[in-house]
């Protein structure tokens, strides 16, 4: 019998070009003999449907027939089919509260729901992801919004020239364009008000290690952060510290040592310790992730101590790649789309303004900073994901879900099995 893939189009916004599965990988895919595709005809999709085609699968708008149908943002509620079975980041696992109408109607029409997020391997660690040039695509745009806003207050820097992500014809090129940069500021320097101009990195996962990526083609120096607070730095060009978790919080009990395992089981058991780092930031680019029971990175009321305690502070730019609403940077108040990318938050006031001039620091709140490099998230995401894809398309979803056979990652990854969430998700069951 032969099972139907399906590829949803990515209309949710403009910006949205990226696919799961790229033509190339859906060929192998399709090799087996006993698996057939329908996409869906999109003439923003960064791999055309010709490509598609030429890969073996149909290009047609009908995916109602599909054994599974694959998309990368969430699918509208509209197009749910009575029993189907769905693979995307459903942004569910939280509870998120804009999407429980969503879930709610997956389980009325007793379909299965996959979600990206939570296929992991054995230690937990995740297997498909865009992390990676989020943190890439965020890291440009930072320094594009840290141009903009050096520009805005008079000083002449070379980061004036960086162009938002989507704005460079790839990643290469965007790379191209940021070492022509660290030329020019080994050539000719910064201005001394900014000198050593300090960029701070929260984490140091996939999402940290792109934006690192990106940042280190640029000249700069290394140091930890107990250097960043003795002020053992260099005098002048460009500094990163990362910063790990026991940067972030400290115990709350007099004199208890930090332990990694405690704080992610106990997190109430800690205390937020970040903002003695402030002062010395000039950016800071955060990648964690962040759940309400942990304490925040940076709180509105640290920012408002900060701009109280010092007439211009240092810090530019939040570049909030991981983009929690009221999460771990709690400023960020909404998130962005990359045509007007960024707010800035008064402390003083609590008011939030769009573009990147007025007191207080600026805030990148893009949340789908993957797409402005469509080409090369699609597919390192694409690489990932093939190798499950047969597998769960083949499954018989008509037995009992402790005999549902799908490889373990993605077993962990299975929200709701025939309209019913599963155990591993139960919790979910109080928010619908």
């Amino acid at each position: 019998m032969t099972r139907t893939i399906g590829i949803r189009r990515e209309d949710k916004n403009i910006w949205e070009r990226r696919v799961p599965l790229i033509p190339e990988h859906l060929a192998l895919i399709l090799q087996a003999g006993d698996l057939a595709a329908v996409v869906q005809p999109y003439p923003r999709r960064v791999f055309a449907d010709e490509a598609y085609r030429q890969a073996g699968a149909e290009v047609a708008e009908d995916l109602s027939g599909c054994d599974l149908v694959l998309a990368v943002k969430e699918i509208p509620q509209a197009l749910f089919e009575p029993g189907g079975a769905y693979l995307f980041f459903s942004h569910t696992i939280k509870a998120q509260p804009y999407n429980m109408p969503m879930l709610r109607r997956l389980l009325e029409l007793g379909c299965t729901l996959i979600d990206y997020e939570r296929i992991t391997d054995d230690q937990g660690r995740r297997l498909v992801f865009f992390s990676r040039q989020a943190g890439q695509a965020g890291m440009i745009d930072t320094l594009h919004l840290l141009g903009a806003r050096l520009a805005a207050e008079g000083l002449d820097t070379p980061f004036v020239d960086v162009k938002m992500s989507y704005a460079y014809a790839s990643l290469d090129a965007a790379k191209a364009a940021l070492a022509g940069v660290g030329a020019q500021i080994i050539e000719r320097g910064l201005p001394a008000e900014i000198l050593p101009l300090v960029v701070g990195f929260a984490g140091y996962g996939n999402v940290s290690q792109g934006a690192q990526d990106v940042f280190d083609v640029l000249p700069v120096t290394a140091v930890t952060p107990d250097a960043l607070l003795s002020g053992a730095l260099p005098s002048a060009g460009l500094v990163k510290v990362i910063f790990a978790e026991h940067d972030m919080v400290e115990p709350v009990a007099e004199g208890a040592a930090f332990e990694l395992q405690e704080y992610y089981q106990h997190p109430e058991r800690y205390r937020a310790r970040f903002a003695r780092f402030l002062p010395r930031l000039h950016v800071l680019v955060n990648g964690i992730y962040w759940e309400a029971r942990y304490p925040r990175l940076v709180s509105n009321a640290d920012l408002r101590t900060l701009w109280e305690t010092e007439p211009q502070p240092r810090l530019r730019v939040l570049g909030d790649v991981s983009c929690d609403i009221d999460g771990s940077i709690q400023c960020t108040h909404k998130s962005t789309m990359p045509d007007a990318p960024s707010y800035v938050f008064d402390p003083l006031t609590g008011e939030h303004t769009m573009g990147f001039e007025g007191r207080g620091p600026i805030v990148m709140a893009v949340d789908n900073l993957p797409a402005e490099l469509s080409r090369e998230s699609s597919v390192q995401f694409s690489e990932s994901l093939r190798g499950f894809v047969a597998d769960v398309v083949r499954a018989d979803r008509t037995v009992r879900w402790e005999d549902y056979d799908v490889p373990a990652p993605i077993r962990r990854a299975v929200i709701a099995y025939n309209g019913v969430l599963t155990p591993d998700f139960a919790y979910l069951q109080h928010a619908l």
